[in-house]
């Protein structure tokens, strides 16, 4: 019994270190890179909005003193949990719909996700469609969130976040014996 326990425990090794290797040396992640690197490319450097330049533009905008489309790009569970006072929403996934709702190539266009890495993807394809006025807010709702500027949601209304995790664990893990549904 105990050589089958050694065994198995070897082979569990050898796949881990096969599985942890291939990841490593995946050609497709670097591709990935590649593909996203093009698509950043493409953004002009004064369409890339810091957090103060995007909420200057966002007070305008909530204010009527100037016309642009605020598009979220982050899944739904995550605009739902939070998301900037105001905004609209339309999933990376369904970046194709847009030009449905805007139909104006010269449309002042401002795209975020959570980061950039999503926003990046989204912000080039509506270059490659056709829209001149489009512009990234780089530092995304982890930015604004950072900056201490509110979020809302459909269950708390306007609340602010003063204290950011990225990983949610540790010692300052939400101690909790019973969550149906939850990933955390």
């Amino acid at each position: 019994m105990k050589k089958w326990w050694v065994i198995g425990l070897a082979v569990m090794f050898a796949l881990g270190s096969f599985t942890a290797s291939y990841a490593a040396d995946n050609p497709l992640k670097a591709k990935e890179k590649e593909v996203w690197q093009g698509f950043r490319d493409l953004i002009p450097a004064d369409r890339i909005l810091d957090v103060n330049a995007f909420h200057k533009l966002y007070t305008d905008v909530m204010a009527g003193k100037e016309k642009a489309y605020l598009i979220d790009v982050r899944t739904h569970p995550e605009f739902y949990a939070g998301h900037i006072p105001g905004t609209d929403h339309i999933h990376a996934g369904h970046v194709y719909t847009i030009p449905k709702y805007v139909d104006d190539p010269d449309a002042k266009i401002v795209v975020w996700c959570r980061t950039r890495h999503r926003a990046t993807y989204v912000t080039g394809m509506l270059i490659k469609y056709g829209y001149k006025n489009v512009y990234i807010f780089d530092e995304g709702v982890v930015g604004w969130m950072k900056a201490g500027y509110p979020l809302c949601n459909q269950f708390m209304g306007k609340f602010q976040v003063v204290e950011y995790h990225k990983d949610f664990s540790g010692q300052d893990k939400d101690p909790f014996n019973f969550r149906e549904f939850h990933p955390y």
